[in-house]
């Protein structure tokens, strides 16, 4: 495989991972983090990260299978794989608790240790740069598969690693709000926000890194068929599970609907355009 190749997934994947940042920007010039407009985007992702994993990814790991295994062998392996990436996203999702969940949806308002003691506020601001550390953590887990994913859909089409890439970089925006905000008002300081939203996000590319050391000396259609089904799993699970909840709790649930609808349009005209 090319360098020229291999680089340009990495960057996609540097790309998706840093949008964190975005989110922890967005934080500081906010006074709520609930925007119509976020829940729109946050369909939209959804809506190309569904569409893409039935009609695109899942049926090129079939193709990719079917060759090796056959056409029946093929399908029920792509079928299983779709699967165990989804229950791997999920069980990683299980492990992480609710309170440090980075997808708990929190208004910088509610955050605001004003009008409390000086004991109660104190008590408060531990207990936000607590929550702000374990969102950090907790995104560097979620981040890793889906900086494979990206990486992954990268290397083998370049536009379809495109897709993937704009739709986990939005994904990521809510998240750097979720550790910026808390780590904001327990120490005052956006530097500090800011660099542990934007340190969550590297783990994406540290997952393309490692998966691609692990899996370059065993690289086979077989093996890239797996993986390119586990990875639709993963990325249905996420819309599902993360993009489209959080969708409705930032706006309206019309709102997230038209998004995720929009964004199968337009992931569908791509591919029509550039097949």
């Amino acid at each position: 495989m090319e360098f020229s190749t291999i680089l340009f997934a990495f960057g996609l994947t540097l790309f998706a991972g840093l949008a964190t940042g975005v989110g922890s920007a967005m934080a500081f010039f906010a006074k709520k983090t609930n925007t119509k407009f976020l829940s729109l985007a946050l369909g939209f992702s959804a809506g190309v990260m569904i569409y893409v994993s039935f009609v695109e990814i899942f049926v090129k790991a079939r193709d990719a299978l079917s060759g090796p295994l056959g056409e029946r062998g093929g399908y029920w392996v792509t079928t299983l794989s779709f699967f165990g990436g989804l229950f791997l996203i999920a069980l990683i999702d299980k492990l992480v608790p609710s309170f440090e969940n980075p997808h708990e949806i929190r208004d910088v308002a509610e955050m605001d240790c004003e009008g409390k003691s000086i004991i109660q506020e104190e008590e408060k601001k531990q207990n936000l740069k607590r929550m702000g550390f374990f969102s950090a953590l907790a995104i560097a887990i979620h981040n890793f598969p889906e900086g494979l994913a990206t990486f992954t859909a990268a290397l083998t089409d370049p536009s379809l690693g495109i897709s993937v890439a704009v739709a986990i970089a939005i994904h990521n925006i809510p998240e750097g709000i979720a550790v910026s905000v808390p780590l904001y008002h327990a120490t005052g300081s956006k530097k500090q926000a800011f660099k542990w939203s934007f340190l969550s996000g590297l783990s994406e590319p540290v997952g393309a890194i490692v998966g691609y050391v692990l899996l370059s000396q065993i690289f086979n259609e077989t093996v890239f068929g797996i993986l390119f089904a586990s990875v639709a799993g993963i990325m249905v699970f996420i819309s599902l599970d993360e993009l489209l909840p959080t969708a409705q709790k930032y706006g309206e649930h019309h709102l997230s609907i038209y998004g995720l609808v929009s964004g199968m349009i337009v992931m569908a005209i791509s591919l029509l355009l550039f097949a």
